[in-house]
């Protein structure tokens, strides 16, 4: 279940050329205009009874089929912050490639940050992770965490992990998906070790080289393949 108050998006970054929304591949294709969804106050709706109709207590993944900071969204982004504050008893999911526009999209009241917003920064390459990571630090954020997804290349976080919670891992989908290598999903599993922090390899991606060797994945085996692997460090933590 995820929240998507707008839809349509366009690339931001490499990580973006074969995206399973917007790709060339995708459904979505050419959707580059930005506009409002019939779910967009979906979190605050309400049934017959005057209950809420998504119940408290869940994690609710917002955007990930658009971006929370696209700049069309500007006019609408200040009701959809008042959704989230609203519904306190359920802990937002926003991951964004725009996280210098974070600052700019912020509501008065954000202060040191809203207890229920998990904001996750997403670093496909290690240029992406030095241009985004120092500035995603940077602001006032009570939860975050770094996707590295796709992975396109081994990246080295160590010097970005401070303050930030979780760390998620996953490879390219589709047809004209980049490899994704084994070693350098291990690589930032020690780096999460030696800081204490949860991993989630979410995902093998469909090419998944391991000990040298690539091969094509099915896209409905991506997940429980990682699963079977055994390497994320969850803690009892909730998966979106």
């Amino acid at each position: 279940m995820n929240w998507e108050p707008w839809t349509g998006c366009y690339a931001a970054s490499d990580g973006c050329a074969n995206c399973y929304f917007y790709g060339p591949h995708a459904k979505r294709y050419g959707q580059n205009q930005i506009t409002k969804t019939d779910k967009f106050d979906w979190p605050i709706r309400r049934n017959a009874k005057g209950e809420y109709n998504i119940k408290g207590g869940k994690i609710l993944p917002t955007c990930f089929a658009t971006d929370f900071f696209l700049p069309e969204a500007d006019a609408w982004r200040a009701e959809a912050w008042a959704m989230i504050k609203e519904r306190r008893d359920i802990d937002f999911l926003i991951l964004t490639k725009r996280i210098d526009r974070f600052e700019a999209s912020l509501p008065a009241d954000w202060g040191d940050g809203y207890e229920n917003v998990n904001i996750g920064c997403t670093v496909e390459n290690q240029a992406f992770a030095e241009a985004r990571l120092p500035l995603f630090l940077s602001y006032p954020i009570k939860r975050r965490f770094v996707a590295c997804s796709p992975i396109l290349e081994a990246i080295d976080l160590s010097a970005y992990l401070h303050g930030v919670e979780h760390v998620t891992v996953s490879g390219e989908t589709g047809r004209e998906a980049r490899v994704c290598d084994y070693d350098w999903v291990l690589s930032l599993r020690e780096q999460c070790v030696s800081k204490g922090l949860t991993f989630w390899f979410k995902g093998t991606g469909s090419l998944f080289r391991r000990e040298g060797a690539a091969q094509r994945i099915n896209p409905y085996k991506q997940g429980s393949l990682a699963k079977e692997l055994d390497v994320s460090i969850l803690d009892g933590k909730r998966l979106f």
